[in-house]
């Protein structure tokens, strides 16, 4: 996964699955990642044939055969979260012995398909608002709909300080 151009260098050590890219700045932050042999700085470039040493460890990005892909149908109860403080977290429960993200996200009470990957890219890509993705949902309503409250939902709803787009 690594191309002739120059990567950022925390994004490399998470591309290794060591660790995330937050966790990263935090060893290079504490002078122990190196490129070259040169103590590193946050920021700083990696570009093919570099020889990064994260706590004395050699790494190398993974290659594109070596990204997992996990379909889940994801029980009520599991919170689709990496925070290893969440009780029924979405890792702990999958038990894979690889570094894992959930793409997206369900409920705790809800129940469906979710997908893992630790191509921390991908997620990226699919999780940006930005990018428009469209989304579908089904749901169930304790009373019924009436034309009125769908053309409601329709012209985007409040949540967390800030108004969904448009819907169909």
């Amino acid at each position: 996964m690594f191309n002739a151009s120059s990567t950022r260098l925390n994004k490399y050590i998470s591309e290794s699955g060591i660790c995330s890219r937050r966790d990263a700045d935090r060893f290079i932050e504490q002078g122990n990642v190196y490129i070259n042999g040169k103590r590193a700085s946050v920021g700083d470039q990696v570009v093919a044939g570099d020889a990064v040493k994260v706590n004395g460890q050699l790494i190398e990005p993974r290659e594109p055969d070596d990204f997992i892909f996990i379909a889940l149908n994801k029980p009520v109860g599991i919170v689709s979260t990496t925070e290893s403080s969440e009780k029924n977290n979405i890792v702990d429960f999958v038990r894979h012995s690889l570094r894992i993200f959930p793409i997206g996200r369900l409920d705790k009470d809800s129940q469906g398909l979710i997908f893992l990957t630790n191509n921390g890219d991908l997620v990226n890509k699919v999780l940006r608002a930005g990018n428009n993705h469209e989304k579908e949902y089904l749901v169930t309503v304790n009373k019924p709909l009436t034309d009125s409250v769908i053309e409601g939902l329709a012209g985007g709803v409040p949540m967390l300080g800030k108004m969904t787009k448009n819907a169909q």
